[in-house]
């Protein structure tokens, strides 16, 4: 038993060592970190927030703004990369829906764009 309480003790020591140095001593300081460093599951579930707001609002430059922070991609290609992402692993059909009418409006400026450019 007493083998038991010295296992014991040993594992309260070591995590709590563990956690004050993590938490006190070593702390983790992030700064100014920007949506275009996240992940690319991460920025799938940016990409559906940012079609969902676009759904209630209709402000296509606003949803333009909003996918600007996730670096300088084109944004319908952004989306692009969104929609590839959630298909491949499993997002709902809705979500996908979603994301696929932003891509469509936002195809169709860019097509705007380019024809009226001369």
């Amino acid at each position: 038993m007493a083998r038991w309480i010295g296992f014991i003790i040993a594992i309260l020591v070591g995590v709590s060592l563990g956690l004050g140095y993590g938490w006190i001593v070593s702390p983790v300081h992030y700064i100014d970190t920007s949506p275009d460093t996240l992940r690319i599951d991460f920025r799938t579930d940016y990409v559906l927030m940012v079609a969902e707001a676009y759904q209630n609002e209709k402000d296509l430059g606003l949803a333009v703004r909003r996918l600007a922070l996730l670096g300088n991609l084109p944004p319908s290609e952004m989306v692009s990369q969104a929609i590839q992402f959630a298909q491949k692993y499993g997002y709902a059909e809705a979500d996908i829906t979603q994301m696929q009418s932003l891509w469509n409006e936002l195809h169709a400026l860019e097509t705007r764009l380019k024809t009226a450019v001369p």
